[in-house]
């Protein structure tokens, strides 16, 4: 009895597997598949239609909400808003035969790639010998000459590669595409992995699927081999939070113990490579690099970048720094290049591919030319270097069956005119595997993003497992994912129980009690992270007050009412409702409605939070998953003009931000982070707090002001618990302003910004205070000797003025770019 056999029968019966099997296509992979793996895909469908009570589209919203809970998203080209990850709950089923298969051409073409890419940027042997015509490689938008003669450290021009590969429906495979640019795909193949294992539990280690870890904790070795320091820093180079896949980029960073850079985070000085920290300049050994060689140095590259890092060419040239994969590598990947691999193979590795190409004709040479134009029905034509063609304007390829007259004739006569532009490719079929779409399971179509990674030892490491995509449509060529395409987790299945592996093998690790550096721009979204909520809940307390939510029964919610007059005067200030809200006849309902949902109105509780999931994008690399989930949550309409509606709203609004509050409070480590986002919410409840003194607690301030005042400092219960009477100016103002004990008073900010400050890095030799510092500790000696009755409004003016000039302060010194000019003591 099979390993499968042995598991079905604690699966549940289902029917989900010989309904699929009576409709799938010839040459279907689980149709295809060998009587063992056969067993498991039939094991693995019958536990999932015994979790899911038998409806497809129940297991589909599961796996979703799991992919959505982990933040998994994307963006297409032109999109502003990310999507939600589309992740197909069946995963494709490989068996250990096949991938032994698949694993080894793999290694012989990355082999191959390295060489060809080592050979164009050195001697030139492969061009100078005809083995690859010139035209090919300086056509390529992706050759860049100025790399000819710079050697990598170790001589490794790669370190991570991916292969695009299809099965025909006779079950052979074959590479589509080569990709060496950006490793786009892998973060999503292992964030799919943890995605469906969740929401399945040991189903996966029940049939013994190969664990992804492994390779990641090669791949992090061998980035680490090739830096010139034991123990080095290496960065996870980005375009930024709006390149398609920064989701993905984000949680790499965070699962590899990498630093999420962008450019304008890194400088060069020296030829060497910096990057801007709190602590001043530190040194980077090594970046993996997502974004395409173009960008990278404006000064040697293209000078129109504005995400790259200026001098990076020169710190590459001098030899100390390690990048993944080394620019001007995606030569490789131009369409052109491919058809000439084949004979690249036999004359550099003296062996066939393993894994064939699909069939490609470069038209540059004329035999190859007059094949496309007498086979143009039969292939797919396509730019020979990923460049906008003449007779090609909406695409990078096209089938030339699709073709009417008129479009056949403009590409034929652009393609005597320029035929070096074009190739032929022959046209894919597909096989398919089972998919669930609308409740239904489905046969579809698929490709595999398979990723390849040198290890320690500088050996070729393949990922057992791949990004599979699905494709809603029948053209699949894309980079990455269509409108409606699929993505979906594959699993390479042994006959023996997988191994346990974490990231964490390959010995024990030196201990440590700090988290590493602190990037100068991530210190200032966590602070600027911090000031926007509290700002938020400064406003929703506002808004409750307004619609009525104060303790005192008696305190309705009247325009009239001077108090409720400046509590609008306040929102308007705040930019949450327009100027000249509450008149009088005005409906509080409606104003409340405005301050909370009216996204037109910058300081609303809507634009507020946008903004806070706006900076929190940024910072997906340190948020913890359920505090990025609350950040990123909707909001609620906050429709209609009931005030009660209304008042609940606000609440829930509350709840929410006390969640990110309780979450940073309780999970966020101890260290240099926390202290800027904490920094960020105690500077903005403090200069908060000045202004709600100035407008309720007046030597004029009524009781009913001194009772918003108190709702508004969330401080009505301590001081009722401490003095019977009502509400009077002088321990109000001690209260709310100087009380050391009281977490929402001003003197308790202001400790606590001290504090802070005082534990922060210093870049100064002679121990004398930074700005910074001098401005914290002079605010709490001003307040520290005050009490309720000598305290004034010209003390709160004074405070206010401190605060903002502390908040400018730690801007200059922490956030802004750092001089290269600096002390060469502090480049560690």
């Amino acid at each position: 009895m099979n390993q499968a056999d042995a598991l079905a029968p604690s699966l549940g019966a289902g029917n989900w597997a010989d309904a699929y099997l009576a409709a799938a296509p010839r040459g279907d992979l689980f149709a295809d598949a060998d009587p063992d793996t056969a067993g498991h895909w039939r094991a693995m469908l019958d536990r999932l239609s015994a979790q899911a009570k038998g409806d497809p589209a129940t297991l589909a919203d599961h796996v979703a909400r799991q992919a959505a809970d982990q933040g998994l998203a994307f963006r297409l080209t032109g999109d502003e808003q990310e999507r939600a990850w589309p992740l197909g709950p069946l995963p494709l089923l490989i068996d250990a035969g096949q991938w032994t298969h698949i694993e080894s051409g793999l290694i012989q073409r990355a082999q191959l790639l390295e060489r060809i890419v080592g050979d164009i940027y050195s001697t030139q042997s492969l061009v100078r010998d005809g083995h690859l015509p010139a035209s090919v490689v300086t056509g390529s938008t992706h050759y860049w000459r100025v790399m000819t003669g710079t050697a990598p450290p170790n001589g490794h021009v790669l370190h991570f590669y991916a292969a695009d590969i299809g099965r025909g429906p006779g079950g052979e495979w074959r590479v589509l595409a080569d990709r060496v640019r950006t490793p786009v795909g892998v973060g999503y193949a292992l964030e799919n992995r943890l995605a469906f294992s969740r929401a399945t539990g040991d189903l996966l280690g029940a049939m013994n699927a190969r664990r992804l870890a492994p390779f990641f904790s090669d791949l992090r070795r061998g980035l680490a081999a090739d830096c010139a320091r034991s123990d080095p820093r290496i960065g996870l180079l980005t375009p930024g939070r709006f390149n398609q896949s920064y989701a993905e980029q984000a949680h790499l960073a965070r699962y590899l113990g990498l630093m999420l850079v962008e450019g304008d985070d890194l400088i060069v000085s020296d030829g060497r490579l910096f990057v801007r920290t709190i602590q001043g300049l530190k040194r980077v050994d090594g970046l993996w690099r997502w974004m395409d060689s173009r960008f990278l140095d404006p000064l040697a590259f293209d000078g129109q970048s504005r995400i790259g890092v200026a001098d990076l060419y020169d710190a590459c040239a001098r030899g100390g720094l390690m990048v993944s994969n080394w620019p001007g590598a995606g030569v490789i990947e131009s369409r052109a290049l491919a058809a000439f691999l084949p004979q690249l193979a036999r004359a550099v590795l003296g062996a066939d591919l393993i894994l064939p190409n699909i069939a490609t004709w470069w038209c540059g040479q004329p035999r190859e030319r007059d094949h496309v134009r007498a086979r143009l029905d039969q292939l797919v034509i396509g730019s020979a270097f990923d460049q906008p063609a003449a007779g090609l304007p909406e695409a990078p390829f096209l089938p030339g069956a699709t073709l009417d007259a008129d479009q056949r004739a403009r590409l034929l006569d652009a393609l005597d005119r320029r035929p070096m532009d074009y190739v032929g490719q022959e046209m894919v079929k597909l096989s398919t595997t089972p998919a669930i779409i609308d409740g239904q399971l489905t046969p579809l179509p698929f490709t595999l993003r398979i990723f390849v990674a040198r290890d320690g030892a500088g050996q070729w490491r393949v990922m057992p497992g791949a990004f599979a995509r699905l494709a809603a449509h029948g053209d699949i060529r894309a980079a990455l994912m269509g409108r409606g395409d699929i993505s979906a987790d594959m699993c390479v299945i042994d006959r023996q129980p997988a191994s346990a592996e974490s990231l964490l093998g390959g010995g024990t690790p030196a201990i440590r009690r700090m988290g590493g550096m602190l990037p100068a721009k991530a210190a200032d979204n966590l602070f600027w992270l911090g000031r926007y909520i509290e700002r938020t809940e400064a406003t929703l307390r506002l808004i409750r007050a307004v619609a009525g939510g104060s303790i005192e029964a008696d305190l309705g919610p009247s325009l009239a009412s001077p108090t409720m007059g400046r509590l609008v005067g306040l929102l308007a200030a705040w930019g949450a409702v327009p100027a000249g809200s509450g008149a009088p006849g005005a409906a509080i309902g409606a104003l409340c409605a405005t301050a909370l949902g009216d996204a037109r109105q910058a300081g609303s509780v809507r634009a507020l939070m946008a903004i806070v999931a706006n900076i929190g994008e940024g910072l997906r690399d340190r948020l913890a998953s359920d505090v990025w989930r609350l950040v990123r949550l909707p909001l609620p309409a906050f429709e209609g003009a009931v005030t009660e509606t209304l008042l609940d709203a606000s609440s829930r609004m509350i709840e929410r931000i006390s969640a990110l509050s309780g979450l940073a409070a309780e999970n966020m480590a101890r260290g240099d982070g926390w202290r800027f986002h904490d920094m960020g919410r105690r500077l903005e409840r403090a200069i908060n707090g000045c202004r709600l003194i100035n407008q309720f607690g007046g030597d004029q301030a009524s009781d009913d002001d001194l009772t918003v005042l108190l709702d508004l400092m969330d401080s009505q219960i301590s001081y009722r618990t401490r003095y019977l009477a009502g509400p009077a100016l002088a321990p109000v103002r001690d209260l709310i302003a100087l009380e050391p004990f009281n977490p929402r008073a001003l003197a308790w900010q202001a400790l606590r910004l001290a504090e802070h400050v005082a534990a922060l890095p210093t870049l100064r030799a002679d121990g004398m205070p930074e700005e910074p510092r001098r401005i914290a500790d002079a605010l709490v000696a001003q307040l520290k000797p005050l009490t309720g009755d000598m305290l004034t409004m010209d003390h709160i003016a004074d405070a206010e003025r401190r605060l903002l000039a502390l908040s400018d302060a730690i801007g200059q010194r922490y956030f802004l770019q750092l001089r290269k000019t600096e002390s060469a003591e502090i480049l560690a």
